[in-house]
């Protein structure tokens, strides 16, 4: 499907097909790419847990208000936020930019400190931002890739994040921004018209905010 079109058309879907799966290497294959999202210093602070057993989906969905959709979706991505990728991704993302040219070997340990710098501590609020921030550019990605390749998903908030952790055996430090369901449309499944979207008018300005 065309970018512009998958954009257009994406729905939040409710209702999901319980009798259709997805494969395995379908999931990794939109995960894959939706990893092609940018993030800052390209440290790509995202983790997902991919819950695709039925008594697992059982378990998320009394961590998510009872929605019906997170039992009936072949797949619920938990997609995660991790303050400590940039500490973890840090060393192998400079030695990729060394070897692909982007920095010269000298410059590695002045530009590793950038990140550090510009985020400051784990525990700080700007690394807080900084990885959710990076892993919802993560999340709008799969839900544009699931499109295109023929999926419906549906973003969730609606969820205990404290009780997922529990459940899901997830680090207290980290950080849940959502839940993605994947799957089919439930056969008969009529779509009333999409919902009314603001018009550019109403929070677009040029060059200044008072403008």
């Amino acid at each position: 499907m065309d970018t512009i079109e998958a954009i257009k058309s994406r729905r939040a879907i409710n209702f999901f097909d319980p009798a259709r799966t997805i494969p395995r290497e379908k999931i990794n294959e939109i995960i894959t790419i939706a990893g092609m999202a940018p993030s800052s210093f390209n440290l790509q602070p995202w983790e997902v847990v991919v819950v695709t057993d039925i008594d697992r989906k059982e378990i998320l969905k009394k961590c998510a208000s009872n929605q019906p959709k997170v039992a009936e979706a072949p797949a619920v991505l938990i997609v995660i936020a991790n303050p400590g990728g940039l500490e973890a991704n840090l060393d192998r993302v400079i030695d990729n930019m060394a070897d692909l040219g982007y920095l010269k070997p000298e410059d590695r340990d002045k530009t590793k400190k950038g990140p550090l710098t510009q985020y400051h501590s784990r525990e700080s609020i700007e690394r807080k931002f900084w990885a959710i921030k990076n892993t919802s550019f993560f999340a709008m990605n799969f839900m544009i890739a699931a499109k295109g390749l023929g999926y419906e998903t549906h973003p969730m908030d609606g969820f205990s994040q404290e009780l997922v952790k529990k459940e899901f055996h997830i680090p207290e430090d980290r950080f849940i921004p959502l839940l993605i369901a994947l799957g089919y449309p439930r056969e008969g499944l009529k779509l009333l018209p999409p919902k009314f979207r603001m018009d550019i008018v109403d929070f677009v300005k040029y060059e200044d905010y008072g403008g």
